[in-house]
């Protein structure tokens, strides 16, 4: 069987666990948990939507980061939810192919979505004078526009890079998605230029966001531990508070994933996916809910109102 312009191979995604007993409480625990980061996430996208103080860069692109999170988490979550449900899960070949591309387009996207939060972030704290030029509706648009097409081109190489060719013996993938692994182990040719390719723009991905933002926030700090008086602090704190907490937890896994060969993953594999595939995009709401006072404030108004026209 073969990938490309040959036979299309039927994959089976084996799932999460082999164990029946286990099934049905990961079945209801997960789908509890893709119902709330639903909720959660286009819940803040409405909340920003409605409410005009939130109408600012800052959450401009932070409503753009929940819909990537919803839609990553529909990419994944359903399929792994029919997998537990009836034991284990087919996949066509186009299928596996186009779940991967849409999840790395997502994934990577939001690693420059992030990189452009932290370029808000230090224009409105480091040079405030100038944020209004900086971060113009324009300029927050382009942003926006060059992190959906690196991600696009990024997703197009790792696909092609993975999916070309042929496949041998039993297609079982021993995951819960079509991940780079899983998949290239699949793989009857040798693998080792196709990894080197994923791993290096994987790399240059990661590293290149990834040094934006921790040149932004070392910028930030030192203007931050500069301010007086001290209330000026705490709100500056606050403020990039939230957005340092979903860095540290999105691009911790996600190192620990892909910045290594597809040869060198381990036992822990799954354990990490299930951690930035469905925890992460659950936790995104309430960190940038619960850790914000603007947001906190807004979500107050709303229910208010409603509560008042009831």
């Amino acid at each position: 069987a073969m990938g490309g312009n040959h036979t299309q191979p039927k994959f089976l995604l084996l799932g999460i666990t082999d164990s029946p007993c286990a099934q049905a409480p990961l079945f209801g625990l997960f789908l509890l948990i893709y119902v709330v980061t639903l909720v959660g996430n286009l819940g803040l996208v409405l909340l920003v939507w409605v409410v005009p103080t939130l109408h600012t860069p800052m959450y401009f692109f932070l409503t753009h980061f929940s819909l990537a999170d919803a839609c990553y988490s529909t990419v994944i979550s359903p399929k792994m939810l029919t997998g537990l449900f009836f034991g284990s899960g087919a996949i066509s070949w186009a299928g596996c192919a186009a779940q991967f591309h849409a999840f790395a387009f997502l994934v990577t996207a939001e690693c420059y979505i992030l990189a452009a939060m932290a370029y808000d972030r230090h224009v409105a704290i480091c040079h405030p004078l100038l944020y209004v030029t900086a971060a113009s509706r324009r300029v927050c648009w382009r942003l926006l526009g060059c992190s959906y097409l690196a991600a696009f081109l990024s997703a197009a190489v790792y696909t092609g890079c993975i999916f070309w060719g042929p496949f041998c013996g039993r297609q079982h993938i021993d995951h819960f998605f079509c991940d780079v692994g899983p998949v290239l182990r699949l793989v009857c040719s040798d693998t080792h230029a196709r990894e080197m390719v994923v791993f290096t723009l994987a790399t240059v991905n990661g590293v290149s966001t990834g040094v934006v933002i921790l040149l932004s926030y070392v910028r930030i700090l030192r203007v931050v531990l500069g301010m007086r008086p001290a209330p000026s602090r705490s709100r500056a704190f606050q403020t990039c508070s939230a957005h340092l907490v979903s860095v540290s937890v999105f691009y911790g896994t996600l190192f620990f994933m892909y910045l290594q060969p597809a040869s060198g993953h381990g036992g822990l594999d799954k354990v990490a996916s299930v951690f930035y595939t469905v925890v992460t995009p659950l936790l995104n709401p309430f960190i940038y809910s619960l850790r914000n006072q603007e947001v906190k404030g807004a979500l107050g108004k709303c229910s208010r109102r409603v509560l008042h026209r009831c």
